[in-house]
């Protein structure tokens, strides 16, 4: 979306951080996000200059895109979650570039972004030697904490929910 709305290639695009749960919560955060614009690598909020848009319209998309893949087909999103899958892989295996990182669902013991330990939630990561590393010290502002603890609260609460149905099986 950032890419088609800029005018570039979603290769132009780097380091957009998807916070949380695989729901309607998740946050697309685009805070410590670069483009490459005429050859310049520039802040995302810089470059687009709409404050409204990537607080609104641009995370409200990216929050339904799996219901909206499934509307556009009329068939299951499991292309897209395969396409995930088989980045996560090439991720895993190369490692991410100097000066990149991805978004990972991975267990969140030993964060520093105050997310909850025991939780598989997504994170910025850093890949090296098949091994991933949480990317530390990143700012968040009040808007991304108020939309992280909401995902990790709904997390939460699925934990929660699947261990009461497992004790009681």
């Amino acid at each position: 979306m950032i890419a088609l709305k800029l005018g570039v290639t979603a290769n132009d695009v780097k380091n957009v951080i998807i916070w949380g749960n695989h729901s309607s919560t998740q946050y697309p955060d685009v805070n410590h996000a670069k483009v490459k614009l005429q050859g310049k690598e520039v802040g995302v909020y810089e470059a687009l200059k709409d404050d409204n848009w990537l607080k609104g319209e641009f995370v409200t998309t990216v929050q339904q895109r799996g219901a909206a893949v499934i509307k556009a087909r009329k068939l299951s999103s499991a292309m897209s979650a395969a396409k995930a899958i088989c980045d996560h892989v090439r991720d895993i295996w190369f490692g991410t570039p100097e000066g990149e990182f991805v978004s990972m669902g991975v267990i969140s013991d030993g964060n520093s972004y105050g997310v909850p330990d025991d939780l598989l939630y997504s994170f910025p990561v850093v890949i090296k030697n098949k091994t991933w590393k949480f990317v530390e010290g990143l700012p968040v502002n009040d808007f991304s904490r108020e939309k992280m603890d909401l995902t990790a609260k709904e997390l939460t609460e699925e934990k929660e929910t699947a261990f009461e149905f497992l004790s009681s099986a």
